[in-house]
């Protein structure tokens, strides 16, 4: 491992390599240049924040409700779930009826 400073603070870093695509590393690349930073310090940052997420299922999954809490309601335009699913299938339920009428002619 290799000290690395970044301002005022040296800490051991270890190398490692990611791939990312092209229209990754264009907005990385743009993102570290307005903030006036690297792209390993924004990825640094952002693994960071990955990890203090919890490891636990139970508070992931509590905090999973709790987002779909908030958002309930925020599209009432839309019909329920239920009903939602049988206008979509309606179309293949009525095709697959005339497929069977036609094979039994």
């Amino acid at each position: 491992m290799e000290p690395v400073q970044l301002m005022y603070d040296t800490y051991i870093v270890k190398r490692t390599q990611i791939y990312l695509d092209e229209r990754q590393t264009e907005k990385l690349t743009k993102r570290a240049a307005a903030r006036g930073t690297t792209a390993s310090r924004i990825i640094r940052e952002a693994i960071d924040e990955y990890l203090a997420e919890p490891d636990r299922e139970d508070v992931r999954l509590a905090r999973f409700r709790a987002a779909v809490d908030a958002a309930f309601g925020t599209a009432p335009h839309l019909p329920d779930g239920a009903r939602y699913v049988d206008e979509v299938r309606r179309p293949d339920a009525v095709r697959e009826a005339e497929l069977r009428r036609f094979r039994r002619a």
